[in-house]
């Protein structure tokens, strides 16, 4: 194994403090992966990493090494796609949120994969905070404001919201004309925020000024399709992307209710970790999901 190699070996046991999950990673052994740390350590005259039966850390020289590696690596990376023509390769590892995946993300990969057939993209599902160097993360797709500083968020698109109801709910409670009417007898399906874990309130906007609402709820729930899945049941109000509601708004299987009061659009980022440089194959999807988002909302 080569110096570039070993490095990379190094960088991801420290990203994902484990010889167990970094082997997965990568798909090696367990026991070459120790070893190549273990000769890293030899050559270089220093303990990179302090093992414990429960964790591994890099010490303060692995840590500074470690930096050093993450740079060499990138700029090997750069020039060797800058002077070969080689396309971008390897794994790209993202983390989406859900329906944002199944509804924008999924039918545009194709086009990816057509214009760059050597990266293989894994991804997880969430809207959760995700740890991108511990998790062994290369990129997340959030919807909402981000909250986390040590990331780099870059806005891709605003997402215009609407407030829906199911046929059932409006027959059972009427329409709504003005905000003020939700005051009576009306109901939402709660959605718990995974940043606070409190019920998010309804959003209105009256005379250029948002308005916050929160209603009675039979229910509520954490998950975007359970939320939505509610209201299509009849179960209460909900406010979401208009994306999400396109195809059952023209059906009529959900209506929208108090069009001239819209919530405020939700922002959608791309969020990548602050102190590493980019690969170009998280550089290269990041561009395309700038693009694909450019398109289509």
């Amino acid at each position: 194994m080569d110096k570039f190699d070993a490095m990379r070996v190094f960088t991801r046991v420290t990203e994902r403090r484990s010889f167990t999950l970094a082997a997965e990673d990568l798909g090696l052994p367990r026991s070459t992966l120790s070893d190549v740390v273990k000769q890293l350590e030899t050559r270089l005259g220093v303990r990179l990493l302090q093992r414990t039966t429960r964790q591994i850390s890099p010490t303060l020289d692995g840590e500074a090494y470690y930096q050093r590696c993450l740079s060499i690596l990138a700029e090997v990376e750069d020039a060797e796609a800058a002077f070969s023509g080689v396309k971008p390769r390897g794994l790209l590892r993202i983390d989406v949120q859900g329906t944002l995946a199944r509804h924008r993300v999924l039918p545009g990969l194709r086009e990816f994969f057509r214009a760059y057939p050597d990266i293989e993209i894994r991804m997880s599902e969430g809207d959760r905070f995700v740890d991108l160097i511990r998790e062994g993360v290369d990129c997340v797709l959030r919807v909402g404001v981000p909250q986390d500083s040590d990331m780099i968020a870059r806005r891709l698109a605003m997402l215009d919201e609407v407030t829906l109801a199911s046929p059932r709910y409006i027959e059972a409670h009427g329409t709504p004309k003005v905000p003020g009417d939700l005051q009576h007898g009306h109901c939402a399906v709660g959605f718990h925020s995974s940043a606070t874990g409190s019920v998010l309130p309804l959003e209105f906007t009256i005379d250029g000024e948002v308005s916050k609402m929160t209603l009675p709820s039979m229910m509520s729930v954490n998950g975007a399709d359970s939320y939505y899945q509610a209201a299509l049941l009849g179960f209460g109000l909900i406010q979401c992307p208009r994306y999400r509601a396109e195809a059952d708004l023209k059906s009529g299987k959900i209506v929208e209710v108090l069009p001239d009061y819209l919530p405020t659009p939700t922002p959608v980022s791309v969020l990548y970790p602050r102190n590493r440089q980019l690969s170009p194959r998280v550089r290269v999807f990041i561009d395309w999901l700038t693009a694909l988002f450019e398109r289509r909302v």
